[in-house]
């Protein structure tokens, strides 16, 4: 049996960022900051990419974007369109929300609804932390 994600070895030996399908190099932009962000998945996620997170001010690609949205944030179409900014062609975007539940929490249709309004598809939702959620968010695939 191997240690996977679903697996009791896997829950015990998965870092988040594993998780998030990060890996070693990849350069990741952070967007929303807040002081109510977790800081241990920030840390897991650095550990994972053996980096820091970048701003939106860093001014060239990123392969993943973690968006942390909370409800009354804004609109959140807006938010995806302008995190699409610097994300390489076939990049991820990683939605951090409330947990359903939570103060600030974001209903799970207004983020189907939004990714759909922003040319996004969700393929898959995970809990990250105590009180965050993770959408993951893709470009669907265009023929070029």
């Amino acid at each position: 049996m191997s240690a996977t994600s679903g697996g009791p070895e896997g829950a015990a030996t998965q870092t988040a960022g594993d998780r998030l399908g990060l890996t070693a190099g990849m350069v990741v932009q952070e967007l929303g900051w807040d002081e109510d962000v977790d800081d241990d998945l920030r840390v897991a996620i650095e550990d994972t990419v053996d980096g820091d997170l970048v701003d939106g001010d860093y001014g060239n690609v990123v392969e993943a974007v973690l968006m942390w949205w909370r409800d009354g944030d804004g609109d959140l179409v807006d938010g995806l369109v302008d995190s699409l900014t610097d994300l390489v062609s076939g990049g991820v975007i990683w939605l951090l929300t409330p947990k359903v539940g939570r103060p600030s929490s974001v209903d799970p249709a207004d983020i189907a609804e939004a990714s759909q309004v922003a040319g996004l598809s969700t393929t898959t939702t995970a809990a990250v932390s105590k009180d965050w959620t993770a959408t993951r968010l893709v470009a669907p695939k265009t023929a070029r």
